[in-house]
């Protein structure tokens, strides 16, 4: 055995070589794949980012400017009109009383049924809750463009059609089911023994929905209400489907009417633009947080 132990102890450091080789190697190309990685995520992001700063930039330059210099030049003035034109000449200020009258109570409607139905079907044994979720969300995959005359000729016999209801009726119905869906698989993954727990301490149904289910479902709730204010606010096809008056328009609506009224001044359309993008952006960055947090959460579940 003594013989034999020089020759292990003197192969070592021939082995130790080609290790350190290899792990120089693999360092290098972790480090090309970050320098890569970021390369291309900073690219995309310019792209993303020019036509948004190019608004931005247009929404405050004059019409002469733009006319002398075209477009995409460098801005030689900067103005608070192309706002202000818009804001009254333009209708921007009732398109967005409008869009706001419709989109904040839809998002507490549809979240509270979608609530209250997904603690239903998730916490409780119910005939047919798995026929029910999958029609639910069966409904959501139709395409909403075979539904639009349904939908338009529905609203004439019920006497709603060209009113703010009717258009509130319509996103209500046609969100419950995907956020029931969201909802469902959020309540289920939450363990059993707490309601258990609950119910020995004598909480009803509503206590435990209330009290326990709906504080552990914030993320998701979060989540789910920047994604429909979204959706519902930046809806253009169900309002020019249920409404026909331009003093009922939402602010997509509107800002299609600001294009046609200001065909070449693309500085007021711009402004008009930026004030249509400014409710939903200032959502997002609210609700920001719980919004990852939603998603990171439904990702490991």
């Amino acid at each position: 055995m003594s013989a034999t132990q020089p020759r292990a102890s003197a192969s070592r450091p021939r082995t130790s070589a080609p290790r350190s080789r290899t792990s120089a190697t693999a360092l290098r190309r972790r480090r090309a794949a970050t320098a890569g990685f970021h390369l291309g995520a900073g690219t995309l992001a310019v792209l993303w980012l020019l036509p948004i700063a190019l608004v931005l930039v247009t929404s405050l330059r004059s019409f002469n400017d733009i006319a002398a210099h075209g477009l995409g030049s460098r801005p030689h003035s900067f103005t608070l009109d192309n706002f202000h034109q818009a804001w009254s000449d333009g209708g921007q200020q009732r398109a967005l009383i409008n869009s706001l009258v419709v989109t904040v109570p839809c998002v507490a409607v549809t979240l509270a049924l979608a609530a209250m139905a997904a603690f239903a079907l998730s916490r409780f044994e119910m005939p047919f809750r798995r026929s029910l979720l999958l029609l639910m969300l069966g409904g959501n995959l139709l395409p909403p463009q075979i539904l639009l005359i349904p939908v338009s000729k529905l609203s004439e016999l019920m006497g709603l059609y060209d009113t703010l209801p009717a258009l509130l009726g319509v996103q209500i119905g046609f969100g419950v089911g995907f956020y029931v869906f969201v909802l469902h698989g959020f309540m289920r993954a939450i363990p059993a023994e707490i309601q258990q727990a609950a119910v020995v301490d004598g909480a009803g149904p509503w206590q435990i929905f209330w009290r326990i289910i709906l504080p552990l479902t914030r993320p998701a709730l979060a989540a789910l209400s920047a994604l429909s204010f979204t959706w519902i606010f930046n809806d253009l096809l169900w309002a020019i489907t249920v409404l026909r008056s331009d003093t009922k328009m939402p602010i997509t609506a509107a800002l299609i009417g600001l294009q046609g009224q200001y065909v070449s001044m693309w500085n007021v359309i711009a402004a008009g633009s930026v004030i249509a993008a400014a409710p939903t952006v200032a959502v997002f960055l609210r609700f920001q947080r719980h919004f990852v947090a939603g998603l990171n959460l439904g990702a490991v579940k």
